[in-house]
């Protein structure tokens, strides 16, 4: 049977302190020990991800465990700045050159259905976490410039996802902003994560689902009947089916090449910060690499990040941290033309990529009845969403239409 000695890579999941660290409302009364020894879904992983996959899971017949060696919430999704977006990391055109039209066309109408899922949950659920829907702006860039832009709007609207080209005089007249052009389009919103993350994995808890926290699990045995986890403890739980949800302290049984970690950067300067009245509407990305990503949240602050760097490990050195926050905090003054006060709270973090931008989500090869999630680059909430409609769905039995799209690949023999 194939076991796991190290189940997930163990991380510090970032550097200094996120803003959401301060947060109200993301406590959540937890159990110190598993009630049962078995279960019908064991989640591992209580940030976002955790949390959207307990939601889709919990129908009242299932029992349901969420676990994680630390506090929930206080895990990757603190390093967030929750940029909620349909837009996939990599442009609708050039991924259809990569994985063909049909597929990337499925690939973001998914995405821009899962936005509109998370507004609903959101609403349902009466959830307070600084929800807003926004429109996104994607500007122009050295990567991306004016002509890519126009393929871009011509894939997305024979993909049936609606989206404005806005030319350098509109775009200086409307945004005072100077590139050749932008893409403005809507489906997206922004969000506090840890807030909302808090409250989804409350309302789960409300239908039933278990969280246990502290609970480090140390060793796993899968079987085609039964998965056994081991935990630091020495106990044994198991379930018909375990879910790893734990962000970039990803499953060391599925780490291949479809996979990587970078380093990245944010910061965001005090509440009301003087900005420009349209960056309540939008949220802002720009088609360059390394890309500048910002937004206003709702008590006015600026957030901004990017300048990744590939590698695993950049994001934990104390000088990058004072320098990229520096270079980031330039680059928006610049975009802006403002001068911005100085930010409050600087952080990095590492997060998972792929080559394609899609999230690799589904059943582990090798492992029965084992689902992972992971390589959500910058659409963190939005593939979180997606993985829970497709591991739900598989788990009951119906699978899902859109699961080749994020599957893993078998491990070369």
């Amino acid at each position: 049977m194939p076991t796991s000695r190290e189940i997930t890579r163990q991380r510090d999941l970032h550097e200094s302190r996120p803003l959401w660290a301060d947060s109200p409302r993301i406590s959540l009364r937890t159990r110190r020990s598993p009630q049962r020894q078995d279960y019908d879904c064991i989640i591992v992983g209580a940030g976002i991800s955790g949390a959207l996959a307990a939601h889709a899971l919990a129908d009242g017949k299932r029992s349901v465990l969420v676990v994680d060696r630390r506090e929930p919430v206080h895990g990757s999704t603190l390093a967030s700045t929750a940029m909620i977006q349909h837009e996939i990391d990599v442009p609708l055109h050039r991924l259809a050159g990569m994985i063909g039209v049909d597929k990337a066309q499925r690939a973001w109408q998914r995405s821009a259905r899962a936005v509109e899922q998370l507004t609903r949950i959101v609403a349902d659920a009466g959830l307070s976490c600084g929800f807003e829907r926004k429109k996104t702006l994607f500007l122009a860039g050295d990567a991306y410039g004016r002509r890519a832009l126009q393929a871009e709007l011509e894939a997305r609207q024979a993909a049936g996802i609606e989206a404005e080209l806005v030319d350098a005089a509109q775009l200086a007249e409307r945004f005072s902003i100077d590139r050749t052009g932008a893409l403005l389009s809507d489906i997206s919103a922004s969000a506090n994560p840890a807030q909302m993350a808090a409250g989804i994995l409350r309302a789960a808890a409300a239908r039933g689902v278990e969280i246990v926290s502290p609970l480090e699990i140390t060793d796993m045995r899968a079987t085609t009947d039964c998965v056994f986890l081991a935990t630091a403890e020495g106990n044994i739980v198991s379930a018909r089916h375990v879910v790893f949800c734990s962000g970039y302290e990803f499953l060391e049984a599925v780490a291949d090449r479809d996979h990587a970690i970078v380093s990245t950067w944010a910061l965001s300067t005090p509440p009301d910060t003087a900005l420009p009245d349209w960056l309540k509407d939008c949220i802002v990305w720009e088609g360059a690499d390394p890309y500048l990503y910002l937004r206003r949240s709702r008590d006015g602050r600026l957030i901004a990040g990017g300048e990744d760097e590939e590698s695993e490990n950049a994001y934990a050195s104390p000088q990058k941290l004072r320098r990229k926050a520096k270079t980031i905090h330039r680059k928006v003054e610049a975009l802006l033309g403002l001068s911005l006060p100085e930010p409050d709270h600087v952080w990095a973090a590492p997060f998972g990529t792929t080559r394609t931008g899609l999230p690799l989500i589904g059943r582990v090869p090798g492992l029965p009845n084992v689902f992972a999630v992971m390589g959500f680059g910058g659409n963190g909430i939005t593939f979180s969403q997606i993985a829970a409609e497709i591991v739900a769905a598989d788990i009951a039995g119906h699978g899902d239409a859109d699961a080749d799209l994020f599957a893993f690949r078998a491990r070369d023999s």
